[in-house]
């Protein structure tokens, strides 16, 4: 137990769990799991032409049970404009359709303009943080769970920052609106995103150590198939070791199209068996970044390669 830093005894405060923490990582997993329905969701951007409530249609009609909202999208200038009224018909809009909000992604994609997360300017900084704790409301109205920070070109060194000045940064900020995420019943969760995207925490490893260096228990891990071209492990490998960190998994083809473009369907099923053997028990969402096939048909298409998928699991 004195091995354990704050951030995994909260995350594993009970007997049983603490148990599970320090000597059998995958034990509390594993157990009588194996057949939990998958929980699939869909990003909203490939449906941002439709009102949000033909979106929320689309996505449960294709049979997914969450959307993922990307807040840019929605808004002109700030999240502030989505007043409390028209978040509670958001909500009706979900459950008229057989699903609900998993959480945020696009956390710091303008609008609004001008934010930066890891920049030297300390008011800019502070800009950015305030907008994110704006985004931690709105997610918790809408019932969100998670919120995955990816935001590469609002985390990139700029302004002369090193790496690792910028590093420091990310965990600062983040530290920053931690407790009100916890307060809110949300988690942050830091997406490694590759070189050609950022130059700010591009493993699951580095990912991490930003983790460790919060030490809070909303602030965490996510998998993305797509954004693993730095790493040096295969998929499995990878999420075998971050497992108890991992609370969201993004999937699309290797090249960002809709699944069923590419070689998903076999080269996955492995990751997603291990997933099933462990329990998994949280979000599956679909993200990809060519919205031109219509979000009807990468809606559609996409739920069919996932339920081929899972057709092939044990």
């Amino acid at each position: 137990m004195n091995s354990l830093n704050r951030r995994t005894f909260l995350k594993y405060s009970g007997a049983a769990a603490v148990g599970c923490a320090v000597g059998l990582p995958f034990a509390c997993s594993q157990k009588s799991q194996a057949n939990i329905p998958w929980k699939y969701a869909m990003c909203n951007e490939s449906l941002q032409k439709h009102s949000w409530e033909k979106q929320c249609e689309v996505i449960g009609k294709a049979g997914y049970t969450g959307v993922e909202i990307a807040t840019f999208t929605l808004v002109e200038n700030s999240v502030s404009e989505i007043s409390q009224q028209r978040r509670q018909q958001m909500l009706r809009a979900m459950q008229d359709n057989g699903i609900e909000c998993a959480g945020l992604h696009w956390l710091l994609s303008p609008p609004p303009e001008g934010l930066h997360f890891t920049t030297p300017d300390v008011q800019v900084r502070q800009k950015t943080i305030d907008y994110l704790d704006q985004l931690v409301d709105f997610c918790g109205d809408l019932n969100g769970e998670v919120m995955v920070f990816g935001s590469p070109n609002q985390r990139s060194t700029v302004q002369g920052a090193t790496v690792e000045e910028a590093t420091q940064y990310f965990a600062d900020g983040l530290a920053a609106v931690a407790d009100h995420a916890q307060q809110r019943g949300v988690k942050i969760l830091i997406e490694p995103l590759d070189k050609s995207q950022t130059n700010v925490v591009n493993t699951l490893a580095e990912a991490a150590k930003v983790a460790e260096m919060v030490d809070h228990p909303a602030i965490d891990l996510m998998f993305d198939f797509h954004n693993t071209k730095d790493e040096t492990e295969p998929f499995k490998t990878l999420v075998k070791k971050y497992y108890e960190q991992i609370q969201h998994v993004h999937v699309q083809e290797m090249d960002g199209q809709y699944l069923g473009t590419g070689d998903a369907v076999t080269e996955y099923v492995g990751t997603f068996q291990l997933l099933k053997d462990f329990g998994y028990d949280k979000w599956v969402s679909l993200e990809v970044f060519d919205f031109s096939p219509g979000g009807e048909k990468i809606a559609q298409e996409s739920m069919q390669v996932l339920k081929q998928i899972e057709s092939k699991l044990t």
